[in-house]
């Protein structure tokens, strides 16, 4: 991997900033510290986006910092995405990923990959949409999942330890699997068994995921039994997969909410559905983690208190598995949550969505997350 002089500069500014740890979060107080005495691991989104925009976090020298002091991994926010790795069917560009990875690397971070295959026809390449798949269309399709899983899984061998191999397959309202331009040429169900059988092969030692987006609210049911009929599929094909990433974009993203309030939750239903999953063999993880304020009153004593309030809820419920390994937050300060450009507030103030605010001070649901990770159970070995 080759970095450039100003790669190199953003990078040396981040390590100098390390000089400020605050007491709060060094060493065993850190998020990860607390996840860590439970043999969990917490991590960050980190995005390499333009400088000055929500996506372009690694260029903050501050950013840099708080993810160094709290995190133990980091997870790359698009620069893995199909739309920065593929321009073209016949290209790849690894330069934003390497220099994550690169970065990662220097401050001794764990790596999660996000995402080997969007299968959502809204978030691949414009191209793949028009792309023609010739007279055999399944053989072609084929070739170029295999050649983009392998591509990506051969470079970062060694270095991702985690996939999120496939992301959202099932739609959220019919519970059924997506339709995509891969899917229509060789069928939805051997896409996602072509995907994980690849990234098995070229990284036999990497935990590959399953992502989506499935949560509590009562309006869920269809999500949660698509989902789990989709494990329940790949279990008995004997499909690689070793694990449900639950995106935990929690709040009032996909919510109404009343009244100031978040709206209502069936957490019954959500036990039972990880009940399920677990049952199954599979591990756990919380991989996209924010709360969405949209709908909170304007105050931010009372915005910050709601928020860690229902979070500390919904990481009760699933810091209680043995098999939750692991905890990315997508975001550690508001300053660069993607929640800002999101549907906004009808007050048309910032969101707060994060453990840090857009000055990096830490916020209630900092404490909120650190206390769950405390009263969490230890995990056996």
């Amino acid at each position: 991997m080759k970095i450039t002089r100003r790669e190199s500069l953003v990078m040396g500014a981040c390590a100098a900033a390390l000089s400020t740890v605050p007491a709060i979060a060094a060493g065993r107080d850190s998020l990860d510290g607390l996840a860590r005495a439970k043999r969990l691991q917490f991590g960050s989104v980190i995005g390499g986006g333009r400088p000055g925009t929500l996506t372009g976090s690694m260029a903050d020298p501050r950013y840099c910092d708080l993810v160094v002091r709290e995190c133990g991994l980091i997870v790359p926010e698009n620069e893995l995405k199909w739309q920065a790795l593929r321009p073209t069917p016949d290209k790849f560009d690894f330069a934003r990923a390497d220099r994550i990875v690169a970065w990662a690397k220097t401050n001794r971070l764990g790596i999660r990959g996000h995402t080997l295959l969007w299968h959502h026809p809204d978030w691949m390449p414009r191209w793949v949409a028009g792309y023609d798949f010739g007279a055999n269309p399944a053989s072609k399709a084929a070739a170029m999942i295999q050649e983009h899983v392998a591509t990506v899984c051969k470079r970062y061998r060694g270095t991702i330890h985690s996939y999120d191999v496939v992301n959202e397959a099932v739609d959220n309202r019919s519970g059924v699997l997506r339709e995509t331009a891969f899917s229509k040429a060789m069928g939805a169900e051997n896409v996602i068994d072509l995907a994980f059988r690849t990234a098995k092969a070229e990284a036999p030692d990497a935990q590959l995921v399953y992502n989506d987006y499935m949560s509590w609210e009562p309006w869920n049911p269809a999500h949660r039994a698509g989902v789990l009929r989709l494990l329940e599929a790949l279990k008995k094909r004997g499909t690689p997969v070793d694990a449900l990433g639950v995106q935990a974009h929690i709040g009032s993203g996909n919510d109404p909410g009343s009244n100031g309030q978040f709206g209502p939750r069936d957490e019954p239903a959500w036990r039972r559905f990880l009940d399920e999953v677990t049952g199954m063999g599979y591990d756990l993880l919380i991989t996209e983690f924010d709360v969405h304020d949209k709908t909170l009153p304007a105050g931010i004593i009372a915005r910050d208190r709601a928020v860690a309030d229902y979070a500390r809820a919904y990481l009760d419920i699933m810091l209680s598995y043995q098999k939750m390994r692991t905890m990315m937050v997508w975001g550690m300060s508001d300053r660069y949550s993607w929640l800002q450009n999101r549907t906004p507030r009808a007050d048309q103030l910032p969101k707060r969505p994060c453990p840090y605010d857009s000055d990096f001070q830490p916020k209630p649901l900092r404490t909120a997350i650190a206390d769950a990770l405390r009263a969490s159970p230890f995990r056996e070995a």
